[in-house]
């Protein structure tokens, strides 16, 4: 079983890259926080709301850019008067950065392409996991419908 740490891992990783970055939220497609780290305790965000807000946003903006024929979207950015979001994509999930208004976007673009990358697989094999059934839930499950269906065939 994957250890579902490894999110917490990366994104700590992330945040400590670049001293502007504020927090880091990850979240999957359609808008479900998986994961998220802040830099200062007291930075206070809506983390659901805005991982949310930053999946839609990237997931429009990439149909826009499927509707143009433009190719890949890479990473989107808006900029505000006191600071940034930025959000990329990694596989089934969006990976959103709040930074201030005076981040190194260059080294934002890097960490978050090599970021992106790693969290594609961790995300890749979080999602494909089965969850573990006990070994006799399942025939106990299997016996009740023979047994139902039997006295469906006697009616």
């Amino acid at each position: 079983m994957m250890d579902v740490k490894a999110f917490d891992k990366i994104l700590a990783r992330i945040i400590k890259s670049e001293p502007g970055i504020k927090k880091v939220i990850l979240a999957d497609r359609t808008g479900l926080t998986i994961a998220h780290v802040s830099k200062f305790s007291y930075y206070p965000v809506d983390v659901d709301g805005i991982g949310a807000i930053a999946s839609a946003v990237f997931c429009a903006s990439e149909e826009q850019g499927r509707s143009l024929d433009i190719g890949n979207l890479n990473i989107v950015t808006s900029e505000f008067d006191d600071g940034k979001i930025f959000a990329a994509s990694c596989g089934s999930g969006v990976l959103c950065l709040i930074s201030d208004k005076d981040v190194n976007i260059g080294m934002i673009r890097l960490v978050m392409k090599s970021a992106s990358s790693e969290l594609e697989k961790v995300l890749s094999e979080f999602l494909g996991e089965q969850p573990p059934f006990e070994s006799g839930a399942l025939s106990d499950e299997e016996e009740d419908l023979k047994s139902a269906l039997g006295d469906l065939d006697n009616i």
